[in-house]
């Protein structure tokens, strides 16, 4: 009998290419019970948001059409801060769409597979980011971009299914505001959540907290 394990490593060390996947991007079990644990209460948060969402954004929409777009970017926060925590690919878009799902199934006025399609689209714009980083970069201006990001995809997703065929300068306010929005509160606001995490001492087991303590 053959050791077909034995042949693959040789094959792979005469072709000059590795078969393994990099430890700092493998996900480990603890990984996905954190992911899991922030998406199910960010999810809590997302629905909540959504109980009061009326009472805050009519007030702004009314002052200036569009506006609103910018406090709507607390939905995207979710996907940033597992992206900032976890530090893998696929950490972003698996914990905003965990949160996404957890705030349909307890009750979304915009309907469960619209909540999770959202989700998803949001969750991608700040995976991206990280993408585009090689996930290398965890610093504030990253964070940032990557709630940018997620935030141009919440933008881009809602000018679609909600306001098809709205004004240029609407959609262009609306693009604005999301984008800053998504920026400052999931980006900045996550940044500032996961260092507050890593002194509490709560990230020991993740780069994030061992980051902080050695600076």
């Amino acid at each position: 009998m053959h050791n077909t394990s034995t042949e693959s490593a040789a094959t792979a060390a005469a072709s000059g290419t590795t078969v393994t996947t990099s430890p700092r991007l493998r996900w480990r079990v603890v990984d996905i019970v954190v992911a899991s644990v922030i998406g199910v209460a960010v999810g809590v948060v997302f629905w909540a948001w959504g109980v009061v969402w009326g009472p805050i954004s009519a007030p702004i929409e009314a002052l200036l059409p569009g506006l609103q777009a910018a406090p709507a970017a607390l939905w995207v926060i979710a996907g940033v801060l597992g992206g900032l925590v976890i530090r893998k690919p696929g950490a972003a878009l698996y914990t905003e769409l965990v949160a996404a799902v957890v705030s349909a199934l307890i009750g979304s006025q915009w309907g469960g597979l619209l909540t999770i399609e959202s989700g998803l689209v949001q969750g991608l714009g700040a995976e991206l980011v990280f993408a585009i980083f090689l996930y290398r970069n965890w610093r504030f201006p990253v964070a940032l971009l990557a709630g940018a990001g997620a935030g141009l995809a919440m933008a881009i997703n809602d000018l679609v299914l909600y306001y098809a065929g709205a004004a240029p300068a609407f959609a262009t306010i609306y693009t604005v505001s999301a984008v800053v929005g998504g920026a400052l509160i999931a980006g900045g606001l996550s940044w500032l959540a996961v260092r507050g995490l890593a002194r509490a001492g709560a990230l020991d087991r993740f780069a994030a907290g061992r980051e902080l303590r050695e600076v």
